[in-house]
């Protein structure tokens, strides 16, 4: 998508005022190319908001959000990089399974199983692709 064709403070309503600081913060870690997850992440930690508020103000300020850290989205040339384990523990998908909601892992149930079990982000992401599970609830918005 071309920088003309962004579209995402349209997912929030016209009269949303972003948080000064967060804008301000978001500018100055922000490249031409979007803001990464972590980068992301690492301003709601350091001004003590939450993730979906500075996903938010990205949206708001027509920010790409890049490098997904379960590897679901904002990579190129292919969009996202997850792909499916070769195996999966049972430790590992019986804490998948606990979590479902609906059938799908919201992100941030995805994040506890890792830091839960002492694995990456993406192998937990990996393992539901292998399980045919789907991802929801992006912590920041994007999806």
């Amino acid at each position: 998508m071309k920088d003309t064709d962004k579209h995402f403070a349209q997912k929030h309503p016209s009269d949303s005022e972003p948080n000064p600081r967060i804008i301000s913060a978001l500018k100055q870690r922000a490249s031409a190319e979007g803001i990464p997850c972590a980068v992301a992440f690492e301003i709601a930690s350091d001004l003590n908001v939450t993730p979906s508020l500075v996903g938010k103000t990205a949206d708001l300020l027509e920010l790409r959000l890049r490098k997904c850290q379960l590897g679901l989205f904002g990579y190129e040339p292919d969009k996202r990089i997850v792909k499916p384990a070769e195996t999966v523990s049972k430790e590992l998908e019986a804490a998948i399974g606990k979590e479902l909601t609906a059938e799908r892992l919201p992100c941030e149930k995805a994040w506890g199983i890792a830091k839960r079990l002492g694995i990456k982000k993406m192998a937990v992401s990996s393992a539901c692709e292998k399980l045919g599970i789907k991802i929801n609830a992006c912590q920041l918005g994007a999806f």
